[in-house]
């Protein structure tokens, strides 16, 4: 259980950096190559995001509980990544910092989408790898 949990957990990191690197070209691009960080907010920013990753990682370990229902998992495992995440990004500036309120939305809404993506991608994944080894499973016998 602990070794799922930090694969899952460096799984989670790995991706939060690949979307803020993502997202840092988008915007050095948007700004034609001025996109600039003061006051360490580029270190912030970076810590902002394993936080994020660790937000959505540690707790995908409740999917190893067999006795409770999926929807229970999910909302465990989301509401507590989408709660760290929206408490980073506040903290870091991802959100808020010269935005308005329906910007400041707008922003979240689009993570939101983004997180729950990213899991409906893994799902299905999952779901393909289990319906591999009942196969497997059903051909031995």
């Amino acid at each position: 259980m602990i070794k799922d949990m930090v694969k899952s957990t460096m799984l989670s990191v790995g991706i939060a950096f690949m979307i803020f690197c993502l997202a840092g070209i988008a915007y050095d691009v948007a700004y034609k190559g001025n996109f600039t960080f003061e006051d360490y907010h580029f270190t912030k920013m970076v810590i902002g995001c394993v936080v994020v990753g660790l937000g959505f990682g540690v707790p995908s370990v409740v999917y190893s509980k067999e006795d409770l229902p999926m929807l229970i998992k999910v909302i465990i495992h989301m509401g507590i990544g989408c709660i760290v995440y929206t408490a980073t990004a506040y903290a870091v500036g991802w959100i808020g910092e010269g935005k308005t309120f329906a910007q400041g939305l707008m922003v979240i809404a689009i993570q939101l989408a983004v997180a729950f993506l990213i899991w409906f991608f893994f799902m299905l994944h999952f779901r393909k790898e289990a319906k591999e080894m009942n196969e497997r499973i059903q051909q031995m016998k």
